[in-house]
């Protein structure tokens, strides 16, 4: 499949910020089931975009800004997918697995999400595949989408309390569950080709990585209660979102900030059938 994504963000600083810094993470790598035939990145203002690799591979562009009112960010490329079944392969794994089983302040789990996934992977003797399917579908089940109870603050365990939330949420809790079950679990940063053919959306999307023995790294998208497939651009990773956002930064002085972001996910080549 060729994904067309186009992802833009806007910031408007009143009055405006004397210094700006911001980190991106909005460039997608190429592996096995994923090629970057193209891609770019446009900032509205006159700065230098400085290009490395974080600490688990991601592809970042620091950027700095002196004084500023209103900044945009846009990306666009084309990315050509296949359906690997969720399972990747060839990506750059710079840490063993059990790295993943660190928790951090937002995919902790209280006694109820711990229940909840030890009763899980009980019913799925020991069967670690099982388990995380069984994990998608009860997720998938327990949560309602809902943009307006949680924010990037919000943590796995008042998502799962309020049975509401983003798929940053659902992702959070994929991952609590899993490690808390003794299966490593990653954050993972992208994009998602809607099957209701609605390209325009109102952000990126997020789901989970699971290591599974002798499978490797298999992706769950419990938000869509699916395993990853060639709908799913993969851009970054990260412990939580915090490690895989798209635009993390500071700014300097300033007052009030509002952030608008706008993403395009469609199909490149669809045509239409008679």
């Amino acid at each position: 499949m060729r994904l067309r994504i186009a992802h833009s963000t806007t910031y408007v600083y009143e009055p405006a910020a004397s210094g700006v810094i911001q980190i991106l993470r909005m460039t997608p790598g190429s592996h096995d089931g994923q090629y970057v035939a193209n891609w770019q990145i446009d900032v509205s203002s006159d700065t230098r975009l400085d290009m490395q690799l974080d600490s688990f591979g991601n592809i970042t562009h620091v950027l700095t800004l002196g004084q500023i009112e209103e900044l945009t960010i846009k990306v666009e490329g084309l990315v050509e997918t296949h359906n690997t079944g969720g399972v990747l392969k060839g990506a750059d794994e710079r840490f063993p697995p059990s790295l993943f089983m660190r928790a951090t302040d937002l995919t902790q789990v209280n006694p109820e999400m711990a229940t909840f996934a030890r009763t899980l992977q009980s019913e799925s003797e020991d069967d670690t595949l099982g388990f995380l399917h069984a994990l998608l579908v009860q997720l998938n089940e327990h949560m309602t989408f809902d943009i307006d109870p949680t924010n990037t603050g919000t943590s796995a365990k008042e998502a799962f309390a309020l049975k509401r939330g983003v798929c940053q949420d659902y992702a959070h809790i994929f991952i609590a569950c899993a490690r808390s079950a003794g299966v490593p679990a990653r954050f993972v940063s992208g994009h998602f080709l809607r099957t209701d053919g609605e390209a325009d959306q109102e952000a990126g999307h997020a789901w989970a990585e699971a290591f599974v023995p002798k499978l490797g790294w298999v992706g769950f998208d419990s938000t869509n209660g699916i395993c990853t497939t060639d709908a799913h651009a993969r851009v970054a990773i990260g412990l939580d979102y915090l490690g895989a956002a798209p635009i993390r930064g500071t700014r300097y002085g300033g007052g009030k900030e509002t952030l608008s972001v706008a993403v395009k996910v469609d199909q490149a080549g669809r045509q239409s059938q008679s």
